[in-house]
């Protein structure tokens, strides 16, 4: 489990994502190592009472959580909130 900070990523459309430690990034990077696809890693994660399965993007030595928005919606979540994370490797499917 860690805490992030919800951050906006503008594209084409924008995307929020929290943003995993480096030390965290490198220990899932070895724990999901025969999962890893194109560098993403399939998680399961818990925020608050959602749960939801996602892949996680690799980017500067971490990895980001990418939050859709039924995700933000459901446990009210904006840019800049601090959120507890809990996250694990996940079988593709």
């Amino acid at each position: 489990m860690f805490d992030g900070e919800i951050f906006e990523w503008r594209g084409p459309a924008p995307y929020f994502f929290v943003a995993m430690s480096e030390s965290d990034s490198a220990d899932l990077k070895e724990q999901a190592r025969s999962l890893i696809y194109w560098g993403q890693v399939p998680v399961h994660v818990v925020i608050g009472g959602t749960e939801f399965r996602t892949a996680l993007f690799p980017k500067d030595g971490r990895y980001l959580v990418p939050l859709k928005d039924a995700v933000r919606e459901a446990e009210d979540l904006t840019e800049g909130d601090v959120v507890a994370v809990a996250l694990r490797p996940a079988e593709r499917k």
